[in-house]
C-alpha cells in the first residue's frame, strides 16, 4: 500500500473510451482522494488507443493543476505493485465479441445483448477466468488492495471472484441505479441529492424499492409519471418502449431498464432484430462512436472530456466510480448501491451469492442494508437470473461443457433446451479462440469450489 495522502489506482483495460470519465472523477474528488498515480494498463491489442486516451489524460491532469502521474503499461505485473485499488474495465475479444454475441443469438431468434441471454452468458464465460488471473496477480503483487469491477456482466464476475478464488477484497459496480436516482431526480424536477432510493436485486436486475424525496416517499408518484409518459429513466443503450400503466401500478416498485429484456421480450426481439438490419447491432454502432471519440481524443487542444462520451452509455459513470473508492479511502459510511455478498440482506437469495444492493460503504467495504424478501412479484425472476448467473460461473471456471448448456436453457431469455444447444455450439465455436477451458482434454472436470 502506499502510504496516507498518497494513492495509487490501477485500472486495467485503461485504453477504453470510458477513461476520461474516470479522471474526470478523479481530478474532481482529488482534494479528498489524492491520487498520485494512476496506471493504465491495457494488452497488445489495444495499444493506440491506450497511447490516445493516456494522452488526452496526461492534458486533463495538466489543465487541472493536480499533481497525479499517469503511467501507461502493456505489463500489468508491474503496474500492480503497491497498488490500494485497482479497476477493472476491460473486454475479453474487444467489440468484436460482443458483435456475435449480439448477431448469433438474433439469427435463431432469441435477444442478443451485452449482458443478458446468451450475450451474457459468453461475456461471463470470457471474462471470468481473466480476472481470476487478475486476482492471482494482485495476491502477489498488491495483497491489501480493493479490487473494484466494472466489467460486465458485472454481478456474475464479482460472484466468481468470490466463489472460485481467496480475494474477498472486490466490489462490483455499474451506473444503472445512479442513472435510475438521476433520472427520477429530472422527472420530479429536484436536485439529485434530495432523492434516495432503496435498491436491491441483482446487477442488471435491480429494483427501486422505494423512492423517497426529501426523507418523503414517493414511490406511487414516480410510477405515476413514468406510466402518463415520463422518459427520464432510459439508457442509451436499450429502447426506451413504454410500461403498460397498469402493469407497473401493480408491481409498484421501479424497474431498471434492463427489465424490458424479460416483461418486453418479443418486443425487444423485434426491436433489436430491426435495429441490427439497419443500423448494426448495439456493438457495431458503438464501433463507430468510438471511432468518432477516438479522433477526439487525438486533439492535442482537447483537455477535458468531450459531451460526447455520454453518447457511448457512460453517464454517471465516474460519479459511481470515484464516489466508491472515496468512501471506502475515506470510510465515510455513506450509501451506494453496489455488487457484494448478500449476507442476509435480501431473505429470498443465498447468503454467499452477490447481489446489487443499497449498502453503507466504509473502509472494510460494503456493509448491505437488509430489505428482508424481494416482493413475490419479482422474487422468482430474481431467483431464476441468480441460477444462472450462478452455473455460468461455474462453466466459465471448469470449462464444463453440459454446465454451461444447463446455465443457456435456464435463461429466461432462451425458449428450450434445443435452441439453447444450437446457439450454445454456434458461439462456441465463434469465441473458440478466447474459450480455452473448453476446448482442452480436460475441460470437462469439476473444478474445486472454496466456500
Amino acid at each position: 500500500m502506499t502510504e496516507k495522502n498518497s494513492v495509487k489506482i490501477v485500472t486495467i483495460g485503461g485504453g477504453s473510451s470510458y477513461t476520461p470519465e474516470l479522471i474526470e472523477g478523479f481530478i474532481k474528488r482529488y482534494d479528498s482522494l489524492p491520487v498520485r498515480e494512476l496506471w493504465l494498463v491495457d494488452i497488445p491489442e489495444g495499444e493506440e488507443k491506450l497511447n490516445i486516451v493516456g494522452a488526452l489524460a496526461k492534458r486533463m491532469v495538466k489543465e487541472a493543476g493536480v499533481p497525479m502521474e499517469i503511467h501507461l503499461t502493456l505489463n500489468r505485473q508491474e503496474a500492480l505493485k503497491d497498488a490500494d485499488f485497482v479497476t477493472t474495465q476491460f473486454r475479453v475479444g474487444l467489440l468484436q465479441a460482443r458483435a456475435k454475441d449480439e448477431r448469433i443469438p438474433l439469427k435463431h431468434g432469441v435477444i442478443g445483448q451485452e449482458t443478458n441471454g446468451p450475450g451474457g452468458l459468453f461475456k461471463g464465460l470470457r471474462t471470468i477466468p481473466v480476472i481470476l488471473d487478475i486476482v492471482k496477480d494482485m495476491e502477489i503483487h498488491c495483497p491489501d488492495a480493493w479490487l473494484i469491477n466494472f466489467t460486465n456482466p458485472a454481478g456474475m464476475v464479482t460472484k466468481a471472484i468470490f466463489r472460485h478464488s481467496n480475494w474477498k477484497k472486490v466490489v462490483g459496480l455499474c451506473n444503472v441505479p445512479v442513472g435510475m436516482k438521476m433520472g427520477i431526480a429530472k422527472a420530479l424536477d429536484v436536485e439529485p441529492e434530495r432523492v434516495q432510493v432503496d435498491f436491491a436485486g441483482l446487477n442488471h436486475m435491480i429494483y427501486g424499492l422505494n423512492i423517497y424525496l426529501d426523507g418523503k416517499i414517493v414511490t406511487e408518484t414516480v410510477i405515476e409519471k413514468i406510466t402518463s409518459g415520463d422518459s427520464s429513466i432510459t439508457m442509451q443503450n436499450i429502447s426506451d418502449l413504454g410500461w403498460e400503466p397498469g402493469f407497473l401500478k401493480a408491481l409498484n416498485i421501479l424497474p431498471c431498464p434492463y427489465h424490458r429484456y424479460y416483461y418486453k421480450t418479443d418486443e425487444m426481439l423485434a426491436e433489436e432484430t430491426k435495429d441490427a438490419s439497419e443500423k448494426g447491432t448495439r456493438a457495431e454502432v458503438v464501433q463507430k462512436l468510438e471511432t468518432e471519440l477516438f479522433e477526439l481524443y487525438k486533439d492535442v487542444n482537447l483537455s477535458k472530456k468531450p459531451e460526447q462520451l455520454e453518447q457511448r452509455g457512460g453517464a454517471y459513470y465516474s460519479d459511481a466510480a470515484c464516489n466508491l473508492i472515496d468512501s471506502i479511502y475515506n470510510d465515510r459510511g455513506d450509501v451506494q448501491p453496489v455488487n457484494t455478498l448478500n449476507r442476509g440482506a435480501i431473505g429470498s437469495i443465498p447468503n454467499d451469492s452477490a447481489v446489487e444492493i443499497s449498502s453503507i460503504i466504509t473502509k472494510n467495504g460494503p456493509k448491505p442494508i437488509a430489505i428482508g424478501d424481494l416482493p413475490v412479484s419479482v422474487r422468482g425472476l430474481v431467483q431464476q437470473i441468480k441460477s444462472f448467473e450462478r452455473v455460468a460461473a461455474e462453466a466459465a471456471v471448469s470449462g464444463d461443457y453440459d454446465k454451461a448448456l444447463l446455465a443457456m436453457t435456464i435463461n429466461p431469455l432462451v425458449p428450450s433446451d434445443t435452441v439453447a444447444k444450437v446457439i450454445l455450439d454456434e458461439m462456441l465455436e465463434a469465441h473458440k479462440e478466447h474459450l480455452p477451458q473448453f476446448f482442452t482434454k480436460s475441460a470437462a472436470k469439476p473444478q474445486v469450489v472454496k466456500n
